[in-house]
């Protein structure tokens, strides 16, 4: 069993790791400004140098750092720095919020803190890339988002929040793409509320969520 409990005597302290133009990130920031005092974002990384995400950190005043695998000698290098700068942080919850790169066991085991993702798809179908193309292919009459603990595999990690939503005769990729997107907004923020109090209990592959009274 592992139990995630927020201690009442601080934040919860939460570092975003995120590729591209960080809309996920933006809601995250506006929840922590408007209602969700037990969060404090403590920095953003990124993959890539030119993502929109780390402009979006530096204007909310977030400490931003890019980490190009291009940099380094080799994935491990990268991912150790990453380590490092997230444990100087003293992060207790990782968000990837539209990283694109899969973190090897390495990563996972040596940062020392829970890590969570976002995917926009009802995991466990259409894990990877492209899910909204894939469901689209499939036929299915409804789709939605995921949020789920991180593990070594490709969105395998147990399940803690979903939110669906339907999928219509005309949607191209793009239409239902941005239907998700607006659920994705609204549901990682609140799975991020729910482990900084406490409501968030890991039991195996299950995750169990108290709700508020």
């Amino acid at each position: 069993m592992n139990l995630l409990i927020q201690r009442k005597a601080k934040q919860l302290k939460v570092g975003v790791l995120a590729s591209g133009r960080g809309s996920n990130l933006q809601a995250l920031i506006g929840a922590v400004k408007t209602g969700t005092p037990a969060v404090k974002l403590v920095g953003v990384a990124s993959d890539k140098a030119e993502a929109e995400a780390l402009r979006r950190a530096e204007k909310a005043g977030l400490p931003a750092r890019a980490f190009p695998p291009a940099f380094f000698g080799s994935r491990r290098e990268q991912e150790r720095a990453l380590e490092f700068w997230f444990e100087e942080l003293e992060a207790d919850l990782l968000v990837l919020a539209g990283y694109m790169r899969i973190l090897s066991e390495d990563f996972i085991r040596g940062v020392g803190c829970p890590i969570i993702n976002i995917h926009p798809a009802l995991l466990p179908a259409f894990p990877g890339l492209h899910p909204q193309r894939r469901a689209l292919e499939a036929g299915v009459r409804y789709s939605g988002c995921t949020v789920h603990f991180v593990d070594a595999g490709m969105d395998t990690g147990p399940i803690i929040l979903q939110q669906t939503v339907p999928v219509y005769e005309a949607d191209t990729e793009e239409s239902l793409s941005e239907r998700i997107l607006r659920e994705e907004h609204l549901l990682l923020p609140e799975a991020v509320r729910l482990i900084a109090a406490g409501k968030v209990r890991q039991e195996g592959r299950r995750v169990r969520i108290e709700r508020d009274a």
